[in-house]
């Protein structure tokens, strides 16, 4: 029996896991896994549901991202209804996704990983928070909150409300866009747009401070898979599959999102409640794939906005083929971030964005809709069966970050045999560990729900049952 390190609960997450470290008989790390701890049950509970519920329901799926949930379901529910929705529908739902993944990347990037990029990994953990960080560093910290008021308030102008709107529904959007509001979010974009200009410029100024988890924060080769357009550009609402290489080749393309089964597989391990997805004509765990901006800027030409496509260019520049380390999420968020800002100005002055025709009416013409869209973690599927009443049958969700579970758990891995000594544990060691997985961003709310505190314990036991050493925090 080799010797284990559990880390309770994994901090500045969304959601709650845990990480269990396993040491051989010379100290070293053996393997390592992340354990998602609890289950939600959408999937089992929406039976017997009708279909035009789903968006609401699901949504209530994580609030965190609920926005991300209500365009995937009713983009399933769109196929049940067999209805194309009209073009100023669709407008407003990619901004609203597009809000939303700027205020979730402004979350994870300024909130919960700067804290340790500019503080250090070693710092004191009651000091290393976006607390101590605005007593370091004001003017970050204020960018930080701005960017992600300004993703959330252009979701409660549109949907009335930030968390769980129900204003995307099945065959479009409740209401059409107000001229006022529409004139509102204009007016901000000179500003948000010169933070994220600004926050991109440090930070790529900054990335020499940390070539070392650069090196080690899973980088390794995999798959990346994502939506693209028909050119091959990035897209987060509607596309085909594109899955490429380690070498940035591109493996297959432009698969049909209603053949995602044929190309994905679900497999699940008994230490986890998050399913391990993967690219099945490779078979399990070699058809292990990431998912999620790292990924989304892998596997595309272009963005399709000026600026974006810029610093897509220079991110390219970091590795031959495809970009590796998923320490480089980091950087891809503040792109996507700049592409969602670029991208809503570019809708908001489309000429009819102000139409009022934003919904199409039908009944149940199919028995099964798939809805894909790009969640700010990842590719989104939901999957539903109804009968000829629109009750659904079954209900299958690939949660994005479930999609990245296999390359979360191998950087796990990987990070833990370059940080942990298996004689003394310090809390740095292990903050790095739980950093791989801060890089990745898992919004396990989507699939664990827990309430009270998050305390984070860790012990080191001997093959014989004995504590060899403990780290408690909280």
């Amino acid at each position: 029996m080799p010797e284990k390190i559990v880390i309770e609960q994994v901090t500045r997450i969304e959601g709650h896991a845990k990480v269990s470290i396993f040491l051989n008989d010379d100290g070293g790390v053996q393997d390592a896994q992340v354990h998602v701890t609890q289950v939600r049950g959408f999937e089992k509970f929406v039976e017997g549901r009708p279909f035009y519920e789903m968006p609401s329901l699901t949504a209530r799926t994580c609030g965190i991202c609920p926005v991300s949930h209500l365009i995937a379901a009713s983009k399933a529910c769109d196929q049940i209804l067999s209805v194309r929705i009209p073009t100023t529908a669709v407008a407003l739902r990619r901004i609203l996704n597009l809000a939303q993944i700027i205020q979730s990347h402004a979350l994870n990037f300024f909130y919960l990983s700067s804290p340790d990029l500019l503080l250090g990994m070693d710092a004191d953990p009651a000091k290393r928070n976006l607390f101590g960080l605005a007593e370091k560093h004001p003017q970050i910290v204020r960018d930080g909150v701005r960017l992600r008021q300004f993703g959330q308030q252009i979701i409660e102008r549109l949907a009335n409300k930030r968390i769980h709107p129900a204003w995307v529904i099945p065959g479009g959007v409740a209401s059409p866009l107000d001229p006022d509001v529409r004139n509102q979010i204009l007016s901000e974009i000179p500003e948000v747009k010169a933070i994220i200009l600004r926050t991109l410029d440090w930070y790529k100024k900054s990335l020499s401070n940390y070539q070392e988890y650069v090196r080690t924060f899973a980088n390794f080769p995999s798959l990346f898979l994502g939506l693209v357009t028909k050119e091959g550009r990035l897209e987060h609402y509607h596309g085909s599959l594109r899955v490429v290489t380690a070498r940035g080749s591109i493996l297959t393309d432009q698969i049909p999102v209603e053949d995602y089964a044929t190309y994905i597989g679900e497999a699940v391990e008994p230490w986890s409640y998050l399913k391990s997805p993967y690219y099945k004509p490779l078979g399990y765990a070699d058809g292990m794939y990431r998912v999620g901006p790292l990924a989304r800027l892998n596997i595309a030409n272009e963005c399709g906005t000026p600026q974006a496509d810029q610093e897509l260019a220079e991110f390219h520049c970091l590795d031959k083929g495809a970009v590796l380390s998923s320490f480089h999420y980091h950087y891809a968020r503040l792109i996507e971030i700049l592409y969602g800002i670029e991208r809503i100005e570019q809708l908001l002055n489309e000429p009819d964005i102000l139409s009022t025709n934003v919904r199409a009416h039908a009944e149940v013409n199919n028995l099964e809709g798939i809805g894909v869209s790009e969640a700010p973690r990842g590719t989104l599927i939901h999957h539903y069966k109804v009968n000829e009443d629109g009750l659904v049958q079954s209900a299958n969700l690939i949660i994005a970050s479930g999609n990245n579970n296999l390359a979360m758990n191998r950087g796990v891995l990987q990070a833990a045999r370059y940080y942990v000594r298996a004689d003394k544990l310090t809390e740095g060691m292990l903050n790095r560990v739980e950093a791989v997985i801060r890089a990745f961003d898992p919004c396990l709310a989507c699939s664990t729900h827990a309430l009270g505190e998050m305390p984070l314990a860790i012990e080191l036991v001997s093959s014989e049952g004995k504590i060899l050493d403990n780290l408690v925090r909280g």
